[in-house]
């Protein structure tokens, strides 16, 4: 049965700080970006006010972290159990996995298993990996992603997390190259469908060839200059969720202006009508 969950980025204005992953290309290093943002309420309030307003669950993207150490992580754990909301995913916004400087590749990867191992600390049930950043033409880049992705599936079950990717970013721009990444993982990994990342108007028919395999929806709309959803549009996307019987989380996903919990209720209004 689907069920409502929402993504930290919705609340990036009320979370504290961003803390953005690069790459230093003079250093051969990765490097932390701090964008200063008010902190309405932490991290680790989130899971409460989450359930005071009937969230079953929430995906926290991984610059929301304010600290990655084990008893932080634990702290977090506590806080999803006791508000009774699900760590459904850590969405790890950084990494590129069609890199062919071997240094960042190597580093890329460190990086992922380290996230790996903070997810299964913090609760969450999987973590979302970018499958790259080379053109989604590049056959050849979506089979070293694709093998990059089973192993790091392999050691994710080692700590009971699995891992999804999603058509986020370069090499997953398409429907069809979605399904060519699929199709060689096999089982190995899930999907992530979000509304806002293929085109109009093929997206439509693009979103078939994921939605099958997909464990979350990022029902996320456009949005005017004063934060109020193209409705017709969002429908559509939401009739085609509906359409290939998707039946799990979808995860709302509000990044207008003004207050974004009222910009969240305006768009769950309209998801309600497709659980």
């Amino acid at each position: 049965m689907s069920y409502l969950s929402v993504s930290t980025w919705s609340l990036h204005r009320l979370l504290g700080p961003l803390r953005w992953t690069g790459w230093d290309e003079e250093r051969r290093t990765h490097v932390t970006h701090v964008q200063p943002e008010p902190e309405v309420f932490s991290l680790l309030e989130l899971p409460r006010e989450l359930a005071k307003r009937g969230y079953a669950a929430a995906e926290i993207c991984h610059f929301h972290f304010p600290s990655t150490d084990p008893e932080y992580s634990a702290s977090l754990r506590r806080a999803f159990e006791q508000a009774g909301v699900a760590f459904d995913t850590l969405l790890l916004d950084y990494g590129d996995l069609t890199s062919q400087d071997p240094d960042r590749l190597e580093a890329d990867l460190e990086m992922i298993r380290k996230w790996i191992v903070i997810a299964s600390e913090a609760g969450a049930k999987r973590i979302r990996v970018i499958a790259g950043q080379a053109p989604h033409t590049d056959e050849e880049a979506i089979r070293r992603s694709a093998g990059r992705l089973v192993e790091l599936a392999e050691y994710a079950s080692r700590f009971g997390v699995s891992v999804v990717s999603e058509n986020f970013q370069a090499l997953t721009k398409t429907g069809g190259s979605c399904a060519k990444l699929l199709g060689l993982t096999g089982d190995a990994i899930g999907f992530i469908t979000d509304f806002g990342n293929f085109e109009a108007p093929s997206k439509y028919e693009e979103f078939r060839a994921i939605l099958p395999r997909s464990l979350s929806v990022h029902a996320k709309a456009s949005y005017d200059e004063n934060g109020f959803p193209d409705e017709t549009e969002f429908r559509r996307c939401l009739e085609a969720m509906k359409q290939s019987r998707y039946d799990g989380a979808v995860v709302l996903i509000y990044d207008g202006p003004g207050d974004m919990w009222e910009g969240l209720e305006r768009i769950r209004g309209i998801v309600s009508d497709y659980l």
